[in-house]
């Protein structure tokens, strides 16, 4: 049975059926409830996309990530998803791989798609690129940080103050002599994230020194070949701050290879708490960054512009979420509950 043959059958007109399958608080109750038990003997399905034609809606969403393969934006994607499954829409998950020119044909697709809305995870995309999606009616949620797109909800965290205090921590236990070790993606947060070691270091009049300062490809890889150069000076450092938990588990990997002991010889210290930084020897000190909490709130704010009759309603808003310092096997303390920020 179709939407012709049910509007028949409960005596109403097509638009009435479509009012009470999209809008049904606009309808009466009795004819709702009509309508319904006709819906409901008939067991009739939505066509779901026919009605994102007539209706201008999809239920439909995208999520675009920088890097698929990063266990971190799996656990935003996971938070997005939920939310988007309660309120019965599909995530289209994109996977930009950090090259601007693809999340650009990305953007373009989603907009020929005509998805419903759009969250954007530590995007190299520009603000003309956002308003050319939200000139066609498409609302941009932003999950993380980009030094060029400023009209848009954002989810984020202290980047530059979770490392501060990250690297307050080494010094308060001991060590001076601390490296450095950030990723080249997503840029903007791990800039902030050296802005805030270097204050760390500052505030206790730790000289700045450059050599202990290394940029790598934000992976395990990355992590281990930054590592080996530390290893291979003639004054190691005692501590090293990576700035994602994937670069610390390279440099935990290359101190086994080259027989240094960690936390013995030298401490590990990551950031995100992604799983495995609980399950591997030592057990890594890192920053918690909420990445699932960050998904579920980003989806929130995408699904209240989404449903705002006025724009000014939900936009721009700023959600600023704390982290949580991990405090483990790989800098030499003893194991302990994480203390808030």
């Amino acid at each position: 049975m179709n939407i012709k043959e049910i509007a028949k059958k409960a005596g109403v007109s097509v638009a009435t059926v479509s009012r009470v399958l999209n809008h049904p608080e606009s309808v009466a109750s009795d004819t709702k409830e009509r309508i319904l038990t006709v819906i409901k003997e008939s067991e009739y399905t939505p066509n779901w996309f026919a009605r994102g034609l007539n209706f201008n809606k999809t239920n439909t969403i995208a999520l675009l990530i920088p890097n698929i393969l990063n266990p971190g934006y799996m656990e935003i994607a996971k938070g997005v998803e939920d939310v988007a499954h309660q309120k019965d829409y599909t995530t289209l998950l994109c996977n930009g791989e950090n090259d601007v020119s693809k999340e650009r044909r990305y953007a373009d697709s989603l907009i020929k798609r005509r998805v419903d809305g759009i969250v954007l995870v530590s995007s190299l995309l520009e603000d003309e690129d956002v308003e050319l999606i939200k000139k066609q009616g498409i609302p941009v949620v932003l999950i993380g940080e980009n030094r060029n797109i400023s009209d848009v909800s954002i989810v984020r965290i202290d980047c530059q103050g979770a490392a501060y205090k990250a690297v307050r921590h080494l010094i308060d236990i001991g060590y001076r002599d601390i490296a450095i070790i950030y990723g080249d993606t997503p840029e903007i947060e791990n800039m902030r994230k050296l802005e805030g070691y270097r204050h760390a270091l500052s505030e206790e009049g730790i000289p700045d020194r450059e050599e202990l300062i290394l940029v790598a490809p934000n992976t395990v890889e990355g992590g281990y070949i930054a590592a080996k150069k530390l290893i291979d000076m003639e004054k190691r450092p005692r501590a090293i701050f990576a700035s994602s938990d994937l670069l610390a588990f390279g440099v935990i990997d290359a101190m086994k290879d080259f027989g240094l002991k960690v936390p013995e010889e030298i401490a590990v210290m990551g950031f995100d708490n992604i799983r495995m930084s609980n399950l591997i020897e030592p057990k890594l000190t890192t920053v918690e960054k909420p990445m699932h909490k960050m998904g579920v709130l980003g989806a929130r704010l995408l699904f209240d512009l989404m449903d705002s009759k006025e724009e000014e309603d939900s936009a721009n808003r700023e959600i600023l979420l704390q982290s949580k310092l991990k405090i483990r096997k790989s800098c030499g303390h003893r194991e302990r509950i994480g203390e808030i920020f």
